[in-house]
């Protein structure tokens, strides 16, 4: 069974692919104001969600858009096997502390901002295996809250670097379930998660915090690059390969890692950070980052292509900067991770 499922060395083909029941995906005000602004339908206009910190803001953020997620598939809490959530914040607590109420049980996740391609592999795995029959993934990142514990509090008032990513105020969740489960009426209409490709932890040794584009793109490109070795596929196999938070910087690295590997995907590739935010009128510089980035563009734009027939086939790959203020402080490299998801419109 388990010789089937692989497909070369870091891909797994599922048997019975999941499908993806319902999703949302919660935005801050600045996200709003974006290219993608049309595509959110839920806005948080008070940055510090109705709470008395950053960090208890984003676990209200993350809390609000399971709800919401669980309301548009009509489940409950008790409908979930599983959660599978994380966060950037230390033991990733806007996570713990915002979906505590929720009472599923929970697996928690620290893949950076690779986290929601980790919860939803996992979550993917777990349903194929005939562990749960419903699972949810989720992830979240909050500017003020990543400010805070990663470079330094708002009230600070420092510059940033032009190489430097925006972190997304934003959560994004997915419900899984198990294709038998799902009414054989409404099955046909929804988006199936038929694949995924692990990554490996690779370092380059960039030791720039204001540059994680350059961090990460060793490891998008390694997760590209199997994924297609592995398939036996091309590019052009996709309508989209999209990247988490590569940013400008980030992409053209990409590209040219890609290049090495025998590999052209500009015509096909997308990169949330660079779609998120206007580069023109909203400052962001090199564009957008953090869990939330990938999650809340995968929770409206990208599913949204594949439900509506736009796209019919898309690797999501997003990209995690793996630091901390103490590996930084004591001079540590920054390593990448990226998990790519096969998504499908069947």
């Amino acid at each position: 069974m388990m010789k089937k499922k692989r497909q070369g060395k870091y891909t797994v083909n599922f048997e019975n692919p999941p499908l993806i029941r319902s999703y949302a995906a919660v935005v801050g005000k600045k996200e709003a104001e974006g290219p993608l602004g049309r595509y959110f339908e839920n806005i948080c206009d008070d940055p510090m969600m109705g709470r008395d910190s950053w960090e208890e803001a984003e676990g209200e953020l993350q809390y609000t858009t399971v709800i919401k997620a669980l309301d548009n598939g009509n489940f409950r809490t008790e409908d979930m096997d599983y959660l599978f959530a994380g966060d950037l914040l230390g033991q990733t607590i806007a996570t713990s502390f915002g979906v505590m109420e929720l009472q599923i049980p929970h697996f928690g996740l620290y893949g950076a901002c690779s986290t929601m391609g980790e919860s939803l592999s996992l979550a993917a795995m777990a349903i194929d295996g005939g562990f749960a029959r419903r699972a949810a993934a989720v992830t979240s990142s909050h500017y003020a809250s990543a400010e805070k514990q990663f470079r330094f509090p708002l009230a600070y008032g420092n510059q940033r670097s032009l190489a430097a990513t925006w972190t997304v105020t934003g959560s994004g969740a997915v419900i899984l379930e198990d294709a038998a489960e799902c009414p054989e009426k409404e099955s046909g209409k929804c988006v199936r998660v038929t694949g995924i490709t692990t990554g490996k932890i690779i370092d380059y040794g960039i030791k720039d915090s204001q540059n994680m584009g350059a961090c990460m793109a060793p490891a998008a490109a390694f997760v590209i690059a199997n994924h297609l070795k592995d398939m036996k596929r091309q590019p052009e196999d996709y309508d989209r390969i999209i990247t988490g938070d590569l940013g400008t910087v980030g992409q053209k690295i990409l590209f040219e890692l890609m290049g090495e590997e025998g590999y052209d995907i500009r015509k096909v590739h997308m990169d949330c950070g660079i779609e998120i935010f206007d580069h023109e009128s909203q400052d962001t510089h090199a564009g957008g980052s953090g869990c939330g980035c990938a999650a809340v563009t995968l929770c409206s734009y990208i599913l949204n292509q594949l439900e509506t027939g736009g796209w019919k086939r898309v690797l999501f790959v997003p990209t995690g900067a793996l630091l901390s203020k103490i590996s930084f402080n004591e001079g540590l490299s920054i390593p990448g991770i990226a998990h790519g998801v096969v998504l499908e419109n069947s």
